[in-house]
């Protein structure tokens, strides 16, 4: 891995394994991660707000937990940036079952980046009480089982919290550590969940490594802004495009409710891209994408994707 991109990875992150446990036969969404954030989100504004959910015109919005965990600042947004999307924080959960009985358990990793890392008991209590109120339209109740760190020591096991496995890495320290474990050349992207990628003005609709590479740049540098390393990565660090063999593509269409906008889907494409071979510099960017996610949405877990 080169200086420059080692110096743009040296963003901090910690990974926490949830696994929640249900106290009575449930009916889920599909796609839970909607739920999930949703869910978070309406627990910190019932705890929190104070101004009856004017964000446009409320004085504290500057100090708001709300905003600092669900909706993190940029404090310097990079040119490209025009929206308010938070990049603080990704959810994933693959678990596509709709049906859990009592006791039956569903796992989801929480992902929090730079800032959003000192809000952990936040987080927790949010979901600790989206549990007691219940997930979905069908209000599933839970309890949360245990909370584990990367290593899978236990964070919370009962009521009882250990701060001690809170152990915050960088970016750097995971690309590392997956590298190790690559063996040949040849190799395949599998996408887990929707990437929504937009590259020379359209949405794709075919996987393209070019705009894969780009997409893992301009989120790198975002996180860089977000944790206030201002540099001129996105633009300037270039690597070779692997060779695509092959690819398999599937247009997934995932519906959200929004309590502003309604009912919406989100939009995006799964399958695999088989690579002729991965240069010395590709790889590293690519194992970082791996665990930042691409393209627009991550909040909701889209643009997961791993290398096999």
């Amino acid at each position: 891995m080169d200086d420059q991109l080692l110096q743009a990875l040296q963003v901090r992150y910690i990974k926490l394994h949830f696994t929640i446990s249900f106290i009575e036969d449930s009916i889920l969404p599909v796609h839970k991660v909607s739920a999930l954030r949703g869910g978070m989100g309406e627990m910190l504004l019932r705890a929190n707000c104070i101004r009856d959910r004017a964000c446009g015109s409320c004085d504290f919005e500057s100090e708001c937990i709300v905003r600092r965990t669900m909706y993190s600042k940029f404090e310097e947004k990079p040119g490209y940036v025009t929206n308010g999307e938070s990049i603080g924080y990704v959810l994933e959960c693959e678990n596509y079952k709709t049906y859990f009985s009592q006791g039956e358990t569903l796992a989801f990793n929480l992902i929090l980046f730079g800032k959003t890392i000192v809000y952990f008991n936040q987080y927790l209590q949010a979901l600790y009480t989206l549990g007691m109120c219940g997930i979905g339209v069908n209000h599933a109740k839970f309890i949360i089982e245990s909370i584990k760190n990367t290593c899978f020591q236990d964070i919370l096991d009962g009521n009882d919290i250990f701060m001690k496995n809170y152990q915050v890495q960088t970016i750097s320290h995971y690309v590392t550590h997956r590298m190790k474990k690559m063996t040949g050349t040849e190799k395949t992207l599998v996408f887990q969940t929707p990437a929504t990628l937009k590259y020379q003005g359209k949405f794709l609709q075919e996987f393209c490594m070019d705009a894969i590479l780009s997409a893992v740049k301009r989120r790198i540098h975002m996180l860089d802004y977000f944790e206030g390393i201002h540099n001129d990565f996105y633009h300037d660090y270039q690597v070779p495009v692997p060779e695509e063999i092959s690819q398999q593509q599937h247009h997934v269409k995932v519906r959200r409710y929004s309590s502003r906008q309604g009912a919406m889907f989100l939009h995006g494409i799964t399958g695999l891209v088989q690579l002729k071979e991965l240069f010395p510099n590709t790889l590293p960017l690519l194992l970082a994408g791996e665990l930042i996610h691409i393209g627009k949405n991550t909040s909701f877990g889209f643009g997961r994707y791993q290398i096999m």
